[in-house]
């Protein structure tokens, strides 16, 4: 769609099966920048996966009575997963800058118009992340990442990045020796907190569809490398994120996901083939085959054993 210069900011949250949690990060957003919500500076998007729990019907009626401005649902009309999801509800964007926001957010005041500030002053950045902190206090990692090289990804699966966290050697995926309160340059940021400018996510083409749940952020972040643009950390400003709601496969979301064991398992398998798919994508030529043969053999491992686990867990 064509430029509005009136709106600086698209925000847009994928919900599937998360009405309440949705309806609390919109109602974050609406308290802490009535200004710019209720003037139409910074427009909300909710593009819903087909729920079965009356989030469409919900989103409806709330729009009837709020003071967000422009306030688009959206039915993509199916389960489409992540990338597909969101690429569904960009169509509609109209913002500078749009803000990618997961569904189990809480949206701090300042932290919006802060990081506009910041986008605007860095041009060659290409997106950026907040610091994330879960319910219990600890930052999310996954909004702070190195790529998972095959180096980084084995002494992440095998531990060594826990006994070791702080090393520059051991700990590449989660870069643990970098000071989290400040701002800096990582490889990739989490999709459920992503900014960037509206021209760059068209000239990437937006979210890599080939992956539907998990893995979508990390190409992301890799294609906008690729067009020579950078990935931040801004680690002075913060949201809350608690993190797996709708696939219900992390512990710390077990007392809210709606997600049932066959969605789990689902969601587990993708979770497993985001891994062969980003490892296809950017690292098959630039290893040898025998070691691509054995991450594809490890993968494997990892996805019986965590799909044994659901099962132990029904």
């Amino acid at each position: 769609m064509a430029d509005n210069l009136n709106v600086d900011l698209s925000i847009i949250i994928l919900t599937y099966n998360t009405k309440e949690i949705t309806a609390e990060a919109v109602s974050s957003i609406e308290e802490n920048y009535l200004e710019e919500v209720s003037s139409g500076k910074y427009e909300v998007i909710v593009a819903d996966n087909r729920s079965t729990d009356g989030s469409l019907e919900y989103f409806k009626e709330y729009k009837n009575k709020t003071k967000i401005k422009t306030f688009h649902i959206i039915d993509n009309g199916g389960n489409l997963g992540f990338s597909k999801g969101n690429n569904t509800g960009v169509k509609y964007a109209k913002g500078k800058y749009v803000l990618f926001l997961n569904p189990d957010t809480i949206v701090y005041k300042d932290t919006l118009n802060y990081m506009i500030d910041f986008m605007n002053a860095h041009s060659e950045v290409g997106s950026a992340s907040c610091k994330l902190i879960n319910k219990d206090g600890q930052i999310d990692f996954n909004c702070h990442r190195g790529f998972p090289t095959p180096w980084n990804a084995f002494c992440y699966f095998l531990g060594l990045q826990r006994i070791f966290p702080k090393s520059k050697i051991f700990a590449g995926y989660t870069r643990g020796w970098e000071d989290m309160d400040t701002t800096h340059e990582v490889d990739a940021i989490e999709g459920a907190f992503m900014i960037m400018s509206r021209s760059i996510g068209e000239k990437v083409g937006w979210w890599d569809e080939d992956y539907f749940f998990y893995g979508e952020d990390l190409q992301f972040c890799y294609n906008i490398k690729n067009l020579g643009y950078k990935i931040y950390y801004v680690g002075e400003k913060s949201i809350m994120h608690i993190g797996g709601a709708s696939s219900g496969i992390k512990k710390k979301a077990a007392d809210i996901t709606t997600a049932n064991i066959e969605t789990k398992k689902r969601l587990q398998k993708e979770r497993f083939n985001a891994m062969r798919i980003f490892y296809r994508k950017n690292y098959k030529n630039k290893y040898p085959p025998l070691l691509y043969y054995l991450i594809d053999k490890a993968v494997a491992f990892l996805e019986s054993r965590a799909l044994g686990s659901i099962k132990v867990a029904s």
